[in-house]
């Protein structure tokens, strides 16, 4: 079942987006199991909503990629706050 994962990086800016970016995506791609992920600037930060496979794939790349490229010279830094839900419909075009 499709995992919703949202992130918000309080203070973030869009320059700490793109750092972080390269340093835990493929370039060009998204990382194994995440099928959706769009960014943007929202009062206060940035927000990220990804749209993974599975929960296990999401907390797979939480524990094992993103958390341990944070902080990221350039990147993020600190936690994010972290929402997350069992998606029960995903509709695309």
């Amino acid at each position: 079942m499709a995992y919703i994962l949202t992130h918000f990086w309080p203070g973030a800016t869009e320059e700490q987006y793109w750092a972080e970016v390269a340093a835990v995506h493929p370039e060009g791609g998204l990382p194994e199991g995440q099928i959706y992920h769009k960014a943007g600037n929202t009062e206060g930060g940035v927000r990220i909503i990804a749209i993974w496979e599975s929960k296990e794939s999401s907390d797979r790349f939480v524990a094992e990629v993103l958390m341990p490229h944070v902080p990221e010279a350039g990147g993020f830094s600190g936690r994010p706050e972290e929402r997350a839900a069992e998606a029960f419909n995903l509709l695309s075009q």
